[in-house]
């Protein structure tokens, strides 16, 4: 793995700087500010002095994974005075992102009309599940609604089975908080050059919508959809599907261009299968089944030994744990050790720049700090201590 302490040298972080004020809690605004945090931005968690984010409780183990390398300042913004410095502190950031349900920051008195007011320049961006419009903006959600509703789940499964629900949660981390970073990007940039800042309203339905790619080319081809498990990439091709092996795991097998199956067939040594159709449901049925054959004399392990290195896009079906372990990710930096437990690096490499790890903070552990160099007195400091606003 590598070291915690190599994974924290830094050189030019490229978001050097920039620093975000970070409200969002549990999972999909966390990990969007993750990834900003380890290519170097200064992100600052302002959390409730209760509790705080409530990951923290409810998933101690994932709020470390994804709060690495920032800051924790604990401030109630349900109180005026802790809405005061909230101001202060935004005056020096260049962002704000936060993920309530709509208008609850107006209501608080820091949405983003009065915090551009103080600062032209801000970046303010709210993700959300349903965006900032819409008659769907005040609805609750987690990432199998977002799915849901973005035709996600109706396409996700087995031929015949029910919608599966995946453990990566696609409408959070893609939909949301990747596309949130990428806007948050896009707005710095603008706000670097033009001196102004902007909303950025990005929605986990929208975000989750817009990566149904295949699935609309599928629209746009047949007039409608497949259904579950028999679209091209879902099952329905038997060079691209998954086969059970020997031992009881099993293998993917990507050969969709005719050369990478035909390379499958020169391996294996059964030339016949090259010419057996490549085609979908009862056309590939007869090829699907001598796979199916195939692969069950060996194991997946063996398999990943022949065919590995071949150019026939087959591949191992690995376990999250086997993943950590496999010699391209290790080879590529992707595993670090926190607190003594494997964490995930950045997945972007850059030829000028190192990145960021670190650890998660102690709720509240910079408050003093990050209170004192936004201008605050230790005298406002003990007051805003009395009055439990920090």
């Amino acid at each position: 793995m590598l070291s915690l302490e190599r994974a924290m040298t830094s050189t030019n972080p490229l978001l050097s700087g920039i620093r975000i004020l970070d409200l969002t809690r549990l999972l999909p605004g966390p990990f969007c500010t993750l990834y900003l945090a380890q290519m170097g931005a200064d992100v600052i968690k302002v959390e409730e002095p209760q509790g705080g984010d409530y990951a923290r409780s409810l998933a101690p183990e994932l709020f470390a994974l994804v709060n690495r390398g920032k800051k924790s300042v604990a401030l109630d913004l349900r109180r005026p005075e802790a809405v005061a410095i909230f101001k202060k502190m935004a005056e020096g950031a260049d962002v704000v992102i936060e993920s309530f349900r709509p208008g609850v920051m107006d209501r608080l008195g820091c949405g983003y009309a009065e915090l551009s007011a103080v600062n032209p320049r801000l970046v303010y961006a709210a993700l959300t599940g349903y965006g900032q419009t819409g008659p769907y903006k005040d609805r609750a959600g987690h990432d199998m609604n977002y799915c849901g509703y973005a035709g996600v789940l109706d396409q996700t499964g087995v031929s015949g089975g029910a919608p599966a629900l995946s453990n990566v949660q696609m409408a959070d981390l893609a939909g949301g908080a990747l596309t949130c970073a990428l806007g948050i990007l896009a707005a710095v940039i603008g706000a670097k050059a033009s001196g102004t800042g902007t909303l950025v309203d990005v929605s986990m339905l929208d975000g989750t919508l817009a990566l149904q790619v295949m699935a609309l080319a599928t629209v746009r081809t047949l007039g409608h959809t497949q259904a579950r498990g028999n679209d091209m990439l879902t099952g329905a091709l038997p060079n691209y599907s998954v086969y059970a092996c020997a031992d009881g795991k099993n293998v993917a097998m990507a050969a969709l261009e005719p050369k990478f199956f035909l390379e499958f067939c020169r391996v294996v040594n059964r030339p016949d299968l090259a010419r057996m159709p490549l085609a979908p449901g009862e056309g590939g049925a007869a090829l699907r089944a001598e796979l199916s054959a195939i692969f069950m004399t060996k194991s997946r392990d063996e398999w990943e030994s022949m065919l590995g290195d071949e150019d026939c896009c087959v591949s191992a079906i690995y376990t999250p744990e086997e993943a950590l372990g496999n010699a391209q990710v290790r080879a590529r930096g992707m595993v670090e050790t926190s607190a003594g437990k494997p964490a995930l690096g950045m997945p972007i490499h850059f030829s000028c720049a190192s990145v960021t790890g670190g650890e998660s903070p102690a709720l509240g552990a910079d408050t003093r700090a990050v209170l004192r160099a936004a201008g605050v007195s230790e005298a406002e400091f003990a007051a805003l201590s009395a009055a439990r606003a920090i």
